[in-house]
């Protein structure tokens, strides 16, 4: 019984998980600029993957694997924002512009200082 349950987590996992993967990916090939691309990928990426990676490693029974799969997991929670702060104000230093549908720009006003 306690297979059969686990069993179910994992594959709710692998299913959640795909549909955020799916909808970063979607989000980096429609979104408009950079910014909004980058936000997806880190966001919905991060997530997916992680759920992915955690229900891979409950599916081997291991408590090692899943330690390790669970410490996969905050080290992408940890470095996601970090990564995608740092390519964004990489991008806006080199010039990329905003969307014409973005109704402000906090970091011109910042820039100029």
């Amino acid at each position: 019984m306690i297979e059969f349950v686990l069993a179910l987590v994992v594959s709710a996992m692998l299913v959640v998980g795909g549909i955020f993967t799916f909808l970063a990916a979607v989000g980096v090939v429609r979104l408009p600029d950079v910014y909004t691309r980058m936000h997806a990928a880190s966001k919905a990426g991060t997530i997916g993957s992680g759920l992915m990676l955690i229900a891979a490693g409950l599916h081997a029974g291991d408590f090692a694997i899943l330690a390790r799969a669970s410490a996969g997991f905050a080290f992408f929670i940890l470095t996601a924002p970090v990564a995608a702060h740092l390519v964004a104000k990489a991008a806006h230093q080199a010039g990329y512009r905003l969307s014409r549908r973005a109704v402000c720009d906090e970091m011109r006003d910042h820039a100029k200082k």
